[in-house]
């Protein structure tokens, strides 16, 4: 179907599924790091929100304050996963025209 103008639609499509599996690629290869308490625990997440590492420095678990430490894993999740969502938008924001996002 042609609009007018020459523009193709199922060109068109063909071009923007390319695109989602360009981005879809790209994001499962995007590794973010996050971490929390100066770096007391540091959290590895793919941009699929796969985790893929957890570090804690051994200081973290000599006091035994298991709280703090489970405080400490679910800021550095949360700030991994705010850093793909933000690397997510921005991928998305480079291929729209300027004011869709």
């Amino acid at each position: 179907m042609k609009f007018p103008g020459g523009m193709n639609i199922q060109q068109m499509m063909k071009q923007a599924q390319a695109m989602q599996e360009k981005m879809q690629r790209e994001m499962e290869e995007l590794i973010v790091e996050a971490s929390a308490g100066g770096g007391v625990v540091s959290v590895q997440m793919r941009g699929s929100h796969e985790v893929e590492a957890v570090k804690i420095d051994p200081e973290a678990v000599k006091d035994g304050d298991v709280e703090m430490l489970q405080d400490l894993i679910v800021a550095a999740m949360n700030e991994a996963n705010r850093k793909v969502e933000e690397a997510m938008k921005s991928k998305i924001g480079g291929m729209l025209p300027p004011g869709l996002l």
